[in-house]
């Protein structure tokens, strides 16, 4: 059986897809982009700001399902430019204890929705 997810504590999905589907044990979340949920704008004043934004947006959404992010296994990062890794690196690894750290990859990409810089997608397990 699938769950849908859905907080209105993260971004709005701007297509046809939910923020996350549960089954089983395991969510599976869409990518999240720095949009404000209270306000709807777009927050891409610089990529440390998106990318708190985008994981401010998992978390909302990891917690309506229940977890937190020492239940994610997996990790998708998509970059518009790979130059700003080390920047997107560290606030994002600043969610996570290294020795629990899940499994990811780093991709950069000619554009992402919205234009953003960073979209971030997880793989959870409880």
């Amino acid at each position: 059986m699938k769950k849908i997810i859905k907080t209105s504590k993260a971004a709005a999905p701007v297509g046809p897809y939910n923020q996350a589907i549960l089954v089983g044990n395991t969510l599976y979340t869409s990518g999240q982009i720095a949009i404000d949920p209270e306000t709807n704008t777009l927050l891409d004043t610089d990529i440390k700001s998106e990318t708190q934004q985008a994981m401010k947006n998992l978390k909302a959404i990891l917690e309506e399902a229940g977890m937190g992010f020492e239940d994610v296994v997996k990790t998708t990062i998509f970059l518009k430019d790979m130059h700003q890794f080390a920047e997107v690196n560290e606030v994002y690894g600043s969610y996570f204890d290294d020795d629990k750290a899940p499994a990811r990859e780093t991709v950069e990409v000619a554009n992402l929705p919205k234009f953003m810089n960073v979209e971030i997608s997880m793989i959870a397990i409880k």
